[in-house]
């Protein structure tokens, strides 16, 4: 399983400059390749509490200081953007990493793009589809779209927030999907992944693409490190978010609750987050795990320990564990029948 992390690059309740702050995201991005994980992901927003709205540029900047880590968007909006403009990024930044770009597309959580770049609200979904497919259709032909990646074709994830029509489209298509849990149980998420699936065989897609959960968390040197470390930064990023949406404020009783088992907040020590990880790996068999740190008031220093954890203790559980299970799964199905 691949295993990584990715982030808002949120200002800390505007503690620190958007200088600074991306001065930050560039040791979090370096570290996170130094530990040994698969991708690191940033986020596109158009707001005062997020510094990055050009995914490609930052991720261009990070190139130098990593060597192995695929480089991806944590989402790019396409809806409020130019297919043209977004291949040509990413094809030049897969060129500088020497095809280590990914794009992760999605309709966005957030609308300020909209406006900003004088779109409807009203056009949301269509827009999306529309762009898609034209995205998809650059990949394919050159079109006079330059310059060309070193993959070929370049990864194209779809986001998915709990849609089933989204989730449909994803496998329609033959693209992985990237289905965001960070709340509820997580087992009310699994019919997602069989829409995923079902929809890519049934359009000639077999062996269907990847799936990738991507959920809130924390790692610490203990659970109650991790608890307490959080809760404060994970709270005050939500509580801000959902007054603009009409959300109750988080609880630290809903807050507790999601750490358990089959919640859905990944939070605890390294052991207690590798045995989340797993846990819904039996429920998802995905491919792929992502993890998102750096939330609210959260300290810097406080994410580079939880990367570094992440990497060099919970990655390495995973890991081992998956590669057992793959190879015991491989093993009963290679058995001949008893007779």
């Amino acid at each position: 399983m691949e295993i990584g992390t990715f982030t808002f690059a949120d200002t800390r309740q505007g503690q620190i400059g958007a200088d600074q702050r991306l001065r930050d995201l560039m040791e979090e991005i370096e570290l996170a390749d130094e530990v040994g994980l698969d991708v690191f992901g940033v986020g596109e927003h158009h707001r005062p509490d997020f510094v990055v709205s050009a995914p490609a540029i930052v991720l261009a900047a990070a190139v130098p200081l990593t060597k192995q880590i695929r480089l991806t968007s944590a989402v790019t909006v396409l809806s409020s953007d130019d297919p043209i403009r977004v291949f040509q990024q990413f094809a030049t930044l897969d060129l500088l990493s020497g095809g280590r770009a990914e794009i992760m597309v999605g309709r966005g959580s957030f609308i300020e793009s909209f406006p900003l770049f004088g779109y409807d609200l009203a056009d949301y979904d269509r827009l999306f589809e529309e762009k898609l497919v034209r995205l998809l259709q650059l990949r394919e032909e050159v079109q006079g779209v330059y310059p060309r990646p070193v993959q070929e074709p370049l990864p194209i994830w779809v986001a998915v927030g709990g849609t089933p029509e989204s989730a449909y489209r994803a496998g329609a298509l033959g693209l992985p999907m990237a289905l965001a849990i960070i709340g509820g149980m997580p087992e009310r998420f699994v019919p997602f992944a069989e829409i995923h699936r079902r929809a890519a065989v049934e359009h000639g897609h077999d062996p269907p693409p990847p799936l990738s959960i991507n959920s809130h968390g924390f790692v610490a040197e203990t659970s109650e490190e991790a608890a307490e470390d959080y809760f404060i930064p994970l709270k005050t990023m939500m509580d801000r978010i959902g007054a603009e949406r009409g959300w109750r404020p988080l609880e630290r009783q809903d807050y507790d609750a999601g750490r358990t088992l089959r919640g859905a907040t990944v939070v605890g020590s390294p052991e207690e987050v590798a045995a989340k990880i797993l846990y819904q790996h039996e429920l998802f068999g995905h491919e792929r795990f992502l993890i998102q740190f750096t939330v609210g008031s959260l300290p810097h220093e406080k994410t580079l320990k939880a990367i570094e954890l992440f990497g060099t203790k919970v990655a390495t559980i995973v890991r081992k564990e998956v590669s057992r299970r793959r190879a015991a799964a491989s093993g009963a199905s290679d058995a001949a029948p008893a007779i």
